[in-house]
């Protein structure tokens, strides 16, 4: 698959809230993930498909999505990016959020190898 195709694939996959078939599917077994800031034990920055898959399991068991949007993809040469417009409520705290962000991919060897997510600015 080519970078567009990849890309297409991971917002269809995205917009059905199907994370883990996305990440079987199209991630890179050498991810590298980096989120905006170290969350609950987890490091902003994760290698390898075993964490990425550690770190969206910790998302679906802890966060109750209530609607999501998926804009995109946006494609130029090897790198996409898709926003992700989520409202989910935290399963702990019961805290309501809604949130904006891109992120930012980049396709090697027909795989995701390396995804960074920025939030909208407040």
């Amino acid at each position: 698959m080519n970078t567009e195709e990849v890309a297409k694939n991971l917002v269809e996959f995205c917009r059905k809230s199907e994370w883990m078939k996305a990440i079987d599917t199209l991630y890179s077994k050498d991810i590298v993930s980096v989120e905006p800031r170290a969350m609950e034990n987890m490091p902003a920055e994760m290698r390898g498909i075993d964490q990425v898959r550690g770190k969206t399991d910790w998302w679906e068991k802890n966060m109750e999505v209530h609607d999501s949007k998926v804009s995109g993809p946006f494609v130029a040469g090897d790198t996409f990016v898709v926003r992700f417009d989520i409202d989910a409520t935290d399963r702990n705290s019961k805290e309501r959020m809604q949130m904006s962000e891109v992120g930012i991919y980049t396709v090697k060897d027909d795989k995701i190898a390396h995804e960074r997510f920025l939030p909208l600015a407040d």
